[in-house]
């Protein structure tokens, strides 16, 4: 048996060379340092030039919380950001979005990540590993809301049947402000001010004491609050706060006897009390609630229909300052949202809603202008 040492002649493969190439670049490729910031800066300049200016806006919305992310992770340069890096942030943002939100989010990512490639700003390929969900059929339709109707329903119930308990502020709090479930979670016993000439809770960046807000310092805001509002708080504290500090020595608002309600409890308030058969109502799901696991066991109430998590509270709240006519920019403002992502993903109305209200708004501002 004769053994040939010739090597077979494929190199001319087109297949072959594409993928000497691809390692070549892999090899040659040299890394110039950029911080985050300064490669979103060049990316929306670039895009300017092809894009109409709401795609702009757009983008720099949903990549400028992946800016906020990298700061937060102490990342000064693109060429350290990695696949695990991208999945962490992924799981980050998710916790604001639904799975449509979360899609478009990643997508935007990573045509950004793409593009940083081309100014050797990022590793080769890292692109391709930013993953993003897959939406079902009939899965791209506007998000979750809990609508005004049935958070003044839990809130009835648990004034009467529940008063100034820790669960029933909780609610009271997401539905009267509209603020985030890490908002609520970082609230002190000082953050609420009842002294001042409008009384507020005061939101404050803390990451040193693992209570963080979303936008970092730029979240930091008094948000004020009813003297309903004043009168259910003094009442926990005077009756219902357990005498204790976090593990940091801060004295929570929302606590329970071992410390700070953690973000899961909170969760879990929120699954339990909007499960409609818990409030008194018929469900509307036709089910048996004495035979209905998401209505007999707390831990399975998240699989009710009807259940929903701490974020369509605040959706819900948006949208009602939205119907009432309050600007935008004051929406903004209270509840630390952007304007564009407002439009993107909190305004429902109608077309016919939105005229009828700039109608409202033209009338009333003439009329006090001929006054």
């Amino acid at each position: 048996m004769t053994v040939s040492n010739d090597i077979p002649d494929v190199i001319d493969s087109d297949e072959t060379e594409a993928l000497l190439r691809d390692i070549l670049e892999r090899t040659e490729t040299t890394l110039e340092p950029i911080s985050p910031q300064e490669a979103l800066d060049l990316y929306l300049e670039d895009k300017a030039r092809e894009c109409q200016q709401a795609t702009v806006r757009s983008h720099r919305s949903r990549l400028g919380f992946f800016v906020d992310w990298c700061d937060e992770q102490g990342m000064e340069n693109l060429n350290d950001l990695s696949a695990r890096d991208v999945h962490e942030f992924r799981v980050w943002r998710r916790e604001d979005l639904n799975v449509t939100s979360e899609k478009t989010q990643m997508d935007t990512l990573r045509v950004f990540v793409e593009w940083c490639e081309t100014i050797d700003a990022v590793q080769h390929g890292l692109f391709k590993k930013i993953k993003s969900p897959v939406i079902p059929d009939g899965g791209n339709v506007r998000e979750t809301t809990l609508t005004t109707d049935r958070a003044n329903e839990i809130l009835d119930y648990l004034e009467k049947y529940e008063y100034a308990t820790v669960e029933h502020l909780t609610w009271l709090i997401l539905v009267e402000t509209g603020m985030r479930m890490g908002g609520a979670h970082g609230l002190d016993v000082d953050d609420y001010q009842r002294e001042d000439e409008h009384p507020h809770l005061k939101l404050v960046h803390r990451p040193d004491t693992e209570t963080p807000l979303k936008n970092g310092p730029q979240g930091e805001r008094p948000v004020s609050i009813t003297s309903e509002a004043c009168d259910l708080i003094e009442d926990y504290l005077k009756n219902r706060r357990p005498d204790v500090a976090d593990e940091h020595g801060r004295d929570p608002l929302l606590a329970s006897p071992q410390g700070r309600l953690s973000k899961s409890t909170i969760r879990k308030y929120v699954y339990k009390w909007s499960r409609q058969c818990v409030v008194g109502l018929k469900c509307p799901h036709d089910r048996d609630p004495d035979e209905c696991g998401a209505a007999t066991d707390l831990d399975q109430a998240s699989k009710c229909p009807s259940s929903v998590t701490p974020h369509p509270i605040r959706r819900g709240y948006i949208t009602r300052l939205l119907k009432a006519g309050v600007p935008v920019e004051v929406v903004s403002d209270r509840c630390n949202v952007s304007p564009v992502v407002i439009y993107e993903h909190y305004d429902i109305r109608t077309e016919d809603e939105k005229i009828q209200q700039r109608r409202e708004v033209l009338r009333n501002a003439l009329n006090e202008s001929d006054g």
